[in-house]
């Protein structure tokens, strides 16, 4: 009889069915057998012991609720018997000896490893040598676009590509939010994969040219440049000229080997099932810790996917500023939550339920394992760019399109999306879809880049974890493309979080 279900831990009284599980069938688990209450769908959880009314149901070694009720062997494990255990802030202590041991020598697939990059003058290197038209302000995304229309012919060289990206903000905007848009807006300029950048402004707007200049920084004016649209006769001829001009100056720049210690990888995943903690978030986690122990970085994000397991990335601190920093991670997004009169515990989508993910712990503690077990090295505001290396955890909301491009913001040349349901966004950085499960891998092959699916059919850990290594270090040498790079990616996706006037 071939097993149907998979217990994560030792200690777990919840296992996943691993394909649907009917009513009354009978099913094999190691050498006990269970026969299933009612049915349950690949994906979701049997009780595999008695758990009584109020008893923590676990999975991944740890609580992910309790039950709402007395509940039997072989019963399914939802929302209808099991309810989350968050609440309110807490307080945490830095336990570091409770991390898992970090050796770094245990990874060395990509120790010494290079990828054909585009050194930039800062140090860094960009994955793909594009120019990009970012407007300042909503006004002024249809000029971009125009401009980005007009300046196609401009496209020659090594430039991989020009795109004019789209937003709504940039004005009425008060406080936080007019400081989260031009953070991220500044941060997007100074992005690596952006050989050459047109800042557009329109004249008139709240978040003025001269303030965001001064954010950016200093800049290589020869292929960064800034174009306010009423003060020129014909705003798409002069921006045009402009781009052409930042053309000439980047079009010959080559591709050149690059250590891997430059490459920078962020972490996402997004439509989950029962699978993705199984599948795909772990084999994500150990291309992160490949990653950080040749001395690259890998960042996550997603702080409301944290809820639930944020002691095992406290734990994990370099020292007690990064905890205390973690901290303040986790309780500034719950008090954000509060301040909305929203509940802490209010996260897993439709999707997800229905794809086995029974509570906010439940997404949480798969979604961390994103990170691997490299120790935590800095925490980064919204718009931060990223300085240290290693794992650094982004402050970002769940939300698919909000936490990736605030990946992109802090440095990611890549970003890694584990998903079970799929989708075909984009965003201004090469997004790589991976599967959790194999059915979604070749059912939505022009979505999908990879499939963690091959877990589940036999294949180790080890061989399907060198061969995404191998696709990343493609994707990053311009040998091979994400799905992603074909699609629509032309809109920004900026937090927001206050009163527009």
């Amino acid at each position: 009889m071939a097993e149907k279900l998979f217990q994560i831990q030792p200690q777990d009284n919840a296992a996943v069915a691993l394909s649907d599980i009917t009513a009354g069938e009978t099913v094999t688990l190691g050498d006990a057998s269970y026969t299933a209450r009612v049915a349950i769908p690949a994906g979701h959880k049997m009780a595999i012991r008695p758990i009584r009314m109020g008893e923590d149901v676990l999975k991944y070694g740890f609580p992910i609720g309790t039950a709402r009720r007395d509940i039997a062997v072989g019963e399914h494990l939802h929302t209808d018997t099991v309810k989350s255990k968050l609440g309110s802030l807490l307080e945490y202590r830095y336990e570091p000896e409770k991390a898992p041991h970090w050796d770094p020598a245990q990874y060395s697939y990509l120790r010494g490893k290079t990828f054909d990059g585009y050194a930039r003058p800062d140090g860094r290197a960009g994955i793909r040598n594009e120019i990009w038209i970012i407007p300042m302000v909503g006004c002024v995304n249809a000029i971009a676009q125009a401009i980005e229309k007009r300046a196609q012919e401009y496209r020659e060289g090594s430039i991989d590509g020009i795109y004019a990206y789209g937003h709504p903000y940039g004005c009425s905007q008060l406080g936080g939010d007019m400081t989260n848009t031009q953070k991220y807006l500044a941060a997007l300029v100074q992005h690596p994969n952006a050989g050459g950048v047109l800042v557009l402004g329109l004249g008139c707007e709240n978040n003025e040219m001269a303030q965001m200049r001064d954010l950016i920084g200093p800049v290589d004016r020869r292929r960064v440049k800034f174009l306010l649209c009423q003060e020129v006769e014909d705003e798409v001829e002069a921006g045009a000229r402009l781009v052409a001009e930042i053309a000439r100056e980047v079009r010959d720049i080559p591709r050149t080997p690059q250590p891997i210690e430059k490459l920078v990888l962020g972490l996402k995943c997004g439509g989950s099932d029962g699978f993705s903690g199984i599948t795909a978030n772990p084999l994500v986690g150990e291309a992160c810790n490949e990653l950080v122990a040749a001395g690259g970085t890998g960042i996550l994000t997603e702080v409301p996917e944290m809820f639930g397991a944020e002691t095992l990335l406290m734990n994990r601190a370099k020292d007690e500023r990064v905890f205390k920093d973690t901290v303040q991670l986790i309780n500034g997004f719950k008090e954000y939550f509060m301040r909305h009169g929203e509940k802490v515990d209010e996260n897993p989508s439709p999707g997800n339920k229905a794809g086995g993910i029974t509570t906010l712990e439940d997404k949480s503690l798969g979604c961390v394992q994103k990170g691997g077990i490299a120790p935590v090295m800095d925490v980064l505001a919204y718009g931060d760019v990223a300085r240290e290396k290693g794992l650094l955890l982004l402050c970002a909301p769940g939300n698919d399109l909000v936490a990736s491009n605030a990946l992109a913001a802090a440095g990611a040349h890549i970003v890694l999306f584990t998903t079970g349901r799929g989708t075909p966004f984009a965003c201004p950085v090469p997004t790589v879809k991976i599967a959790s499960n194999p059915h979604l891998a070749q059912y939505k092959s022009g979505w999908i880049d990879f499939s963690a699916g091959r877990l589940l059919e036999g294949e180790t850990m080890k061989e399907v974890t060198a061969d995404f290594l191998d696709l990343l270090l493609a994707i990053a040498s311009g040998k091979a493309h994400a799905k992603s790079e074909a699609l629509d990616k032309h809109d920004l996706a900026i937090f927001k979080d206050g009163v527009t006037l």
